[in-house]
């Protein structure tokens, strides 16, 4: 590996595009700026029927590691892991291949158990190094960065001049052939739909993401940088049906329905680590109208996995999407959260986590819950839709305007030197067809190529 210097790699990363590609999208310049002790990859892959991580590190595992060697020099780090589940047993095998080839690494393995959420910071980084991050923190603040694989993917390709033009996107649920591709930033989901063979109903929802934290779009949403998986499902499905609720019914069926089991508490991962997050407290404060009790449940701390309102809950309530509401209307209101103590660990905790066999049982999703191996072949689409805002910050400033050629790779759109945020590239060849308040449109000028 080259020796970068940490400004040369700060300033690559920036330049690239970089950011998190499994979650926020927060840019990976500014972890790269931070001082560090530790370095972890994060391939735990927790949302049921994602397969991008594992794919991803069965093909390229020499250049995850190569990302993750450059984040330790940036940082300073001195210790380096990849916590991946012992289960993904392809991708555990790539990578030890490709570190018995280097002896002398600090770049060490981690096998996790298969629980959900596995994935979150705050849970992998106690599971890797015994640390627990604050209530409200960062993983720095105990001196580790995390990064997730296809993250540390591209920064090893932003090391070699390559910008974020491309994502791992897994396409299954509902269709004839899941699979997971590397398509152009940008890509309608209609045309994955369409390299997946197509769907197997004809009525369906589209969730992108994953079934527990993933949103609802239509077949004209596009990829984006933190787009990790489009999922097909029947309309009629349960979990479908349970995203299109309305905060409104939410609060009225808390209100009238909780029976104040405490089970979303007892089941929350953030409680478990001894974080003060009460979700009982919460569901309790609106059922009652009581301050006190959602200040005391600290709403803000809710990390939004979803465990609550999937597989806690008995009255099928979403403290979740509750904790959720109470955090927007602080926001509002002015309120700064606290970060609060820790509590200790919970002494029951490695008997509450919630296996993700059950899990994918309790959604109904056991029937999709097959491979969804990574196509070779390139995906090239005739149109991208490259959105403004793909990362935590402020959003590009177009530098293009309709009617002007751009290559593969080319910016499309800035951010102030001064600002949080990342360039957006071009990530096909062809004509700009429209720049506005959100996008850049890109079509290409090739003939014969998929829509």
């Amino acid at each position: 590996m080259i020796a970068w210097s940490r400004e040369e790699i700060i300033s690559r990363l920036r330049q690239s595009g970089v950011v998190g590609a499994g979650g926020a999208g927060f840019p990976a310049y500014m972890k790269a700026s931070s001082r560090a002790e530790w370095v972890i990859a994060n391939a735990a892959e927790c949302e049921p029927l994602l397969r991008g991580n594992q794919e991803l590190l069965r093909c390229a595992a020499r250049e995850v590691i190569g990302g993750l060697k450059i984040m330790m020099r940036a940082t300073g780090a001195v210790r380096a892991a990849i916590g991946i589940k012992a289960k993904y047993k392809a991708a555990a095998a790539a990578l030890q291949e490709a570190l018995a080839g280097e002896p002398e690494t600090a770049v060490e393995l981690h096998f996790l158990d298969d629980f959900y959420p596995a994935g979150d910071e705050h849970v992998l980084v106690y599971e890797v190094t015994g640390r627990v991050i604050p209530p409200g923190g960062i993983p720095i603040q105990v001196g580790v960065v995390v990064n997730n694989v296809e993250t540390l993917f591209n920064v090893n390709r932003a090391m070699e001049g390559r910008p974020v033009i491309e994502k791992i996107v897994t396409m299954t649920g509902a269709v004839q052939r899941p699979v997971t591709l590397q398509v152009p930033v940008g890509t309608p989901v209609k045309h994955l739909l369409h390299l997946a063979g197509g769907p197997q109903i004809n009525t369906f929802a589209i969730i992108e993401g994953g079934p527990m934290m993933g949103r609802l779009v239509d077949l004209d949403a596009v990829v984006t940088r933190t787009t990790g998986g489009i999922i097909v499902l029947p309309a009629d499905h349960p979990l479908v049906l349970s995203k299109k609720v309305d905060i409104g019914m939410d609060l009225r069926r808390t209100r009238g329905m909780c029976c104040h089991c405490g089970y979303c508490t007892e089941l929350c991962p953030r409680y478990l680590l001894g974080h003060g997050l009460r979700p009982d407290r919460n569901m309790a404060g609106l059922a009652y109208a009581t301050g006190e009790l959602v200040a005391g449940g600290a709403p803000w701390l809710c990390s939004e996995c979803g465990l609550c309102e999937v597989f806690a809950c008995p009255m099928e309530l979403s403290p979740r999407r509750v904790n959720a509401w109470l955090k927007r209307q602080m926001s509002r209101s002015g309120f700064k959260p606290p970060g609060g103590e820790l509590h200790g660990l919970h002494p029951q905790r490695s008997y509450r986590r919630v296996p993700t066999a059950r899990l994918v049982a309790r959604l109904g999703l056991s029937r999709y819950d097959i491979p969804a191996p990574l196509q070779e072949e390139s995906v090239r689409p005739q149109k991208v839709r490259l959105m403004l805002k793909q990362h935590t910050g402020v959003p590009a400033e177009p530098v293009v305007e309709p009617g002007e050629r751009v290559a593969a790779g080319q910016v499309v759109a800035e951010v102030p030197d001064n600002a949080l945020g990342v360039p957006i590239h071009a990530s096909i060849e062809g004509r700009v067809a429209q720049v506005s308040a959100d996008a850049v449109v890109i079509e290409s000028e090739r003939v014969g190529e998929g829509g």
